[in-house]
């Protein structure tokens, strides 16, 4: 199956609207050292085309309930560098539009902006992770990534183009990444998904979680400073309720 229903791991503190989700590729080459794709996808790092993607799609989206949102990526970015060539997830916003589909593009990559031609037209949102403004420290954690400022610029064409977006601070590591800093610089956008995946010491479920203490001030932190800039503020999975959605979707209109 290429449409699957969202299951972030039967979390009980999940608070996602029920999607779709859908990977174009198998594999990212960001290379991110946080990845937790790790744990389910062999050779993760290792990017691949799905085969037969479009086909595949075509008849499966005949089966779907088409109120719901389709997510896109969440094991996988759907802008590689393979993405260059082969344009494969070009093809499937293509087809969203064409279906009429509402979807979020979650990305990394700069590379976005190429389809802003397709994504003025179609019931879309997207939303762009940063996870540190330092270069230096983004270079370590996310090698394969476009930099922080590449990501920024992509955002503010995005959104100059009549395009809902947001911004995903994910993860948080405190003392090294500075999410008010990437708010600082993104403080346009329409929403923020927090998440917090790291020095982690408490369990719930099969996941584990920064000190609870520690997740209340970071997010208060940050929920505040969104506020100062009229930015709505989500969490995921954090034990808190968010304002509008805790992903974004939201904004797909």
């Amino acid at each position: 199956m290429i449409i699957r229903e969202f299951d972030p791991w039967k979390s009980i503190l999940c608070t996602c609207p029920v999607k779709y989700s859908v990977n174009p590729y198998t594999g990212c080459d960001h290379w991110c050292v946080y990845c937790y794709i790790t744990g389910y996808i062999k050779d993760a790092f290792k990017c691949r085309p799905k085969e037969n993607l479009i086909k595949r799609l075509k008849r499966e989206l005949k089966e779907i309930d088409k109120k719901k949102v389709v997510s896109m990526a969440n094991s996988s970015d759907p802008y590689p560098r393979l993405e260059k060539k082969l344009q494969s997830t070009r093809r499937v916003v293509e087809l969203f539009v064409r279906e009429g589909i509402r979807f979020q593009i979650v990305t990394k990559s700069d590379m976005v902006v190429r389809d802003i031609d397709v994504l003025e037209k179609a019931r879309c949102c997207v939303a762009v992770t940063i996870t540190t403004m330092d270069d230096r420290i983004a270079r370590k954690l996310e090698p394969g990534a476009p930099s922080p400022g590449k990501r920024v610029e992509a955002l503010k064409r995005l959104k100059g183009a009549g395009i809902p977006v947001s911004v995903r601070i994910d993860p948080v590591i405190p003392g090294l990444t500075d999410h008010l800093e990437v708010l600082n610089e993104v403080r346009f956008v329409n929403h923020v998904t927090q998440q917090l995946r790291s020095l982690c010491t408490e369990r719930v479920g099969n996941a584990w979680y920064l000190p609870r203490e520690m997740r209340i001030e970071l997010l208060g932190a940050l929920k505040e400073k969104c506020h100062e800039h009229g930015i709505s503020f989500g969490t995921c999975r954090e034990g808190f309720k968010s304002e509008k959605s805790c992903d974004g979707t939201h904004l797909a209109r």
